[in-house]
């Protein structure tokens, strides 16, 4: 059995189990459908199938809509650094959505952080 290290997200979100991320992975035009209507609904936009392609937030590849325009990406990688963790800013205000919605980003960026001290 093959482990692989998880690929975090600048935000801290993990790029390795997000939905789109593992269909893209395993390139499954039925998985990129279910994706697409449970998303549409919970996000109330429409998101097609065809939509649901990421390679993760840190790739130069394919990444889901949102990630292209995500800020917190954008920042990080503006500045050349793995994730927010390594930003002399951290935590910022760009940071209060995610880990509001999601609060174990926070907790694994303050881990990534508590390791570079």
């Amino acid at each position: 059995m093959v482990v692989l290290k998880p690929i975090i997200a600048c935000c801290g979100l993990t790029c390795s189990l997000c939905e789109a991320y593992l269909a893209t992975q395993k390139n499954s035009d039925e998985e990129r459908k279910k994706i697409a209507e449970k998303w549409s609904k919970v996000l109330n936009t429409e998101i097609k199938p065809e939509q649901i392609n990421c390679d993760g937030c840190l790739s130069n590849g394919r990444l889901f809509l949102y990630c292209q325009t995500c800020e917190k990406r954008k920042c990080c990688m503006d500045k050349k650094l793995k994730n927010c963790a390594y930003c002399d800013d951290y935590p910022c205000n760009k940071l209060e959505g995610v880990f509001k919605n999601a609060p174990y980003a926070k907790t694994t960026l303050d881990k990534i952080r508590a390791k570079l001290a």
